[in-house]
């Protein structure tokens, strides 16, 4: 049986954790939130799993900061760098302008 603990960053990577380094909130476990709520789509699927499988090419929804943010993954993290290191692992591909719903939750302002 192999192991899989290399295998995670060669094919995909955690949605978690991805976010994380590609810094869309400040800590792995806001993002394991975020996920856990719902609210985010991978590949306009609704998924509430932190340990969602995400790859390149796979289109998020994420609603992060009052704003809607569709962006798809260029590249997987090896490591969380710096700011300029972070935006090459995705390209923009639309960003809302009005806030969604579940947006005013107390659980999602916390966020």
């Amino acid at each position: 049986m192999a192991a899989v603990t290399g295998e995670e960053d060669r094919d995909w990577q955690r949605l978690d954790k991805w976010l994380w380094c590609a810094r869309f909130l400040r800590a792995r476990s806001d993002c394991a939130a975020l996920a856990a709520q719902g609210v985010i789509r991978i590949n306009r699927q609704p998924t509430d799993k932190a340990h969602a499988r995400l790859r390149v090419g796979d289109v998020l929804t994420v609603p992060v900061h009052g704003d809607v943010r569709v962006v798809r993954v260029v590249a997987l993290a090896t490591r969380r760098g710096p700011a300029a290191e972070a935006r090459l692992l995705y390209e923009v591909t639309e960003t809302g302008t009005t806030p969604c719903a579940s947006m005013e939750t107390s659980a999602y302002r916390r966020l």
